[in-house]
């Protein structure tokens, strides 16, 4: 089954997240780089990583899945959704 590309964004609770993290906010966000490096490693993540926006961090990784759900499960089972929201939207080409 040919699998669907999505850019996902991850987007923090404030502009300033980046640099103002509380110690809570820091290890969240670290079992949250070890979420996404553990699908990298399986070949369902394929970048990942901040945008240095200057209007404000964020985060963006594409994301191959089966269908919606399957992205949606993954996306629900991410740690930092505890403190940041996420937009994801399928991507029409993809370059490998």
């Amino acid at each position: 089954m040919d699998k669907t590309f999505y850019a996902v964004k991850l987007i923090p609770p404030r502009p300033d997240f980046a640099i103002t993290m509380s110690e809570e906010e820091i290890g969240i966000m670290g079992k949250h780089a070890a979420y996404w490096q553990q699908h990298m490693d399986k070949g369902i993540v394929h970048v990942f990583g901040p945008v240095l926006d200057p209007k404000g961090v964020y985060g963006f990784g594409v994301v191959s899945a089966e269908n919606e759900e399957q992205l949606k499960e993954f996306i629900d089972n991410d740690p930092a959704l505890a403190i940041n929201t996420v937009e994801y939207y399928p991507m029409i080409a993809v370059v490998k």
